[in-house]
């Protein structure tokens, strides 16, 4: 393969840093955090859990997200209707819980957590599964709304998907004091 056939990645992994940077604060803690748990980074617990609350939800994200080797094994190649059931409801489940976490901010936010936790070849189901999940009876009307106006008219009526895998994974950075050298 020439130079000129292949990918910028640098380029690609710029937008999406520019993309990451762009949600707000507590969506870039979620999405780290989710990370973590999802393709099982770090230590989620002793990372991100501040308090009994966010504990006894990490608990809950590890439990849901135990799905997700079976999610990646099962992503469809096409869109035939057999493959859609075992493929599409425990996505919706785990859609429904991040939703349900309120620290994702609209489908733009959700559907770069997903392209990293599944891959990129899970694309054109995320508009369905998000669709499916914020109408669920679990969330607030007026959330349900915020999710389901979230969602452009491109990305629900898209003709086709890119496969392309994603380049950046945000990782949680360590502080690291810097002292000046006299």
């Amino acid at each position: 393969m020439g130079a000129r056939s292949k990918p910028a990645y640098g380029a690609m992994s710029l937008s999406e840093m520019k993309e990451f940077a762009s949600f707000p604060a507590a969506t870039q803690r979620y999405i780290r955090r989710s990370l973590d748990v999802g393709l099982d980074r770090r230590d989620a617990m002793e990372c991100w859990s501040r308090d009994v609350v966010e504990a006894a939800s990490i608990r809950a994200q590890i439990r849901i997200y135990a799905r997700l080797d079976h999610v990646r094994n099962l992503v469809p190649d096409d869109s035939g209707l057999d493959a859609v059931e075992p493929f599409l409801a425990p996505l919706v489940t785990m859609t429904a819980f991040d939703l349900g976490q309120d620290r994702l901010s609209g489908f733009g936010a959700y559907r770069f957590l997903y392209e990293r936790l599944i891959g990129g070849g899970v694309r054109p189901w995320l508009p369905g599964a998000f669709c499916a999940a914020a109408a669920l009876p679990h969330l607030h009307p007026e959330k349900r709304r915020i999710f389901l106006q979230s969602i452009s008219e491109a990305a629900a009526t898209a003709p086709g998907w890119s496969n392309r895998e994603p380049c950046f994974f945000p990782q949680w950075v360590e502080k690291v004091e810097h002292r000046l050298a006299n």
